[in-house]
C-alpha cells in the first residue's frame, strides 16, 4: 500500500508540474560551496556539534559532516549551517 501511494504521488508530481520536496516529503538542500548549507522540510533535529549535524526526515535522516559548524538560523523545518562542509550523506531508515 506504502508503494502504491508513493507512486501516485510522483505520478501526481510529474503530472501537474508541483514541487517533489513538498508532494513526497523531501528534504531540499542547498549549499553554498562548502560553507553554508540550507536544508529545508525536516522533520526534527537529532545530532548538532561543532563537526556534525543529524536531522530527521521522512524515511531517515540527513548527516552533514565538517568542522566549526554554527547553527546560523533554526525556524520550524528550516535550519542554516554554517561551518566547513565537507561530507553531505542521505540515510534510508
Amino acid at each position: 500500500m506504502k508503494k502504491l501511494k508513493e507512486k501516485i504521488l510522483s505520478a501526481m508530481t510529474r503530472t501537474f508540474d508541483l514541487p517533489s520536496e513538498v508532494t513526497m516529503q523531501l528534504p531540499r538542500i542547498t549549499t553554498i560551496g562548502s560553507i553554508h548549507a540550507y536544508i529545508e522540510n525536516h522533520q526534527g533535529l537529532v545530532v548538532f556539534s561543532s563537526n556534525e549535524l543529524l536531522l530527521k526526515v521522512h524515511q531517515g535522516h540527513v548527516r552533514i559532516k565538517g568542522e566549526d559548524f554554527v547553527l546560523k538560523t533554526m525556524i520550524e523545518k528550516d535550519i542554516l549551517l554554517e561551518g566547513s562542509i565537507t561530507a553531505i550523506t542521505y540515510e534510508k531508515s
